[in-house]
């Protein structure tokens, strides 16, 4: 019963979903300080701001902390094979309306993958987490030769059978419920979109690692449900972005507090990757287009409105990431979501 935690060296089987640009020092704290695995997101960090932000985690909780990075697929473009400008033409009235000219293309859309796991062997936090893929068989044994666990994510059976073959520690069962985008790695995500009600049990049935469900989790009844389905653990997201220890927007916040079952959707507006979230007017004006740019491009170039609008508080030309359970997500402090969701743990 205690098999995540006695891997993972905490005390309660509850892992903060870790958010690529919304994640932030203050909520990692609160969930590693209340016995969960604080997860922050590395979705294009640099190995400097990496080493930073391990260092400022470290110094805010004694707690374990994960971090997050996102595998190739393959499919990813790079600056000089694509032609960005029909795609910033496309955006140029959100450009306009976050007070910005459409940007130059940069030298590279991301940080090479290699530089990253780099800084974070260096930096050695408790686990490492992946998703979009299975870590090649170099970095599980750099991994295991620090002390690091490694943490996969599978959209199916299929994906948590290869994530174990491959030699990670636990794996989330990620349900097409989730917010944030979809990570499958062995079909398109569109033909992954199973739930997490049926995918947890059938995941739990072919792996031997540890399972941590997630998608549509956001209180009590939800870590339950989980626990009963055979799940070693939960992990949260649209619940803890919520509260106010988040990095997401006054109106990202509010957006998530006044949704209902029905208001999030899945696109490809906003990065070019199958993702689930609020509509608002950016995801609403490029859909409408038509002309959304392979990932990570469309990332990009998104990305540069998206910082403007998130620095003035329009919720209209921001990600507006939020899981199917959002209407639970009804507390605004990350230490009563914990208690919460630990109310729900078996006995």
């Amino acid at each position: 019963m205690r098999r995540l935690e006695r891997l993972l060296g905490i005390d309660t089987p509850i892992v903060l979903g870790p958010f690529g640009g919304l994640s932030s020092v203050a909520l990692t704290a609160a969930v590693s300080d209340g016995g969960g695995l604080g997860s922050f997101g590395f979705y294009g960090y640099t190995p400097d701001r990496i080493h930073d932000t391990v260092t400022a985690l470290r110094a805010a909780t004694p707690g374990r902390i994960a971090v997050n990075l996102w595998l190739p697929r393959g499919d990813e473009v790079v600056p000089g094979e694509i032609d960005v400008a029909p795609f910033l033409r496309a955006a140029d009235p959100l450009f306009a309306a976050a007070g910005i000219a459409p940007p130059e293309p940069p030298a590279s859309f991301m940080p090479p993958l290699a530089d990253q796991l780099d800084a974070v062997f260096d930096a050695r936090p408790d686990a490492l987490s992946v998703v979009f893929g299975i870590p090649d068989a170099g970095t599980l044994e750099r991994a295991k030769g620090l002390g690091i666990r490694v943490i996969g994510t599978a959209t199916s059976v299929a994906e948590a059978v290869a994530l174990e073959a491959a030699g990670v520690d636990a794996v989330v069962a990620t349900g097409s419920e989730a917010g944030g985008h979809r990570v499958s790695f062995l079909r398109e995500p569109a033909q992954s979109l199973v739930g997490t009600f049926a995918l947890v049990p059938q995941v739990v049935d072919a792996v031997d690692i540890p399972v941590i469900a997630a998608g549509g989790i956001a209180d009590r009844r939800g870590v339950a449900a989980a626990f009963a389905l055979g799940a070693a653990g939960v992990q949260v997201g649209t619940a803890f972005l919520r509260t106010r220890q988040s990095a997401a927007t006054p109106g990202h916040r509010s957006a998530i507090a006044a949704a209902a079952d029905t208001d999030t959707v899945l696109t490809r507006a906003m990065s070019g990757r199958l993702a689930r979230g609020i509509p608002n007017r950016a995801m609403r004006e490029l859909e409408a287009s038509g002309v959304i740019a392979p990932f990570p491009a469309q990332n990009w170039l998104t990305g540069v409105f998206r910082a403007a609008a998130a620095a003035s508080g329009d919720a209209d030309l921001v990600s507006l990431w939020a899981g199917q359970a959002a209407g639970l997500a009804r507390l605004d402090d990350a230490r009563k979501v914990l208690e919460e969701l630990r109310a729900g743990l078996p006995g």
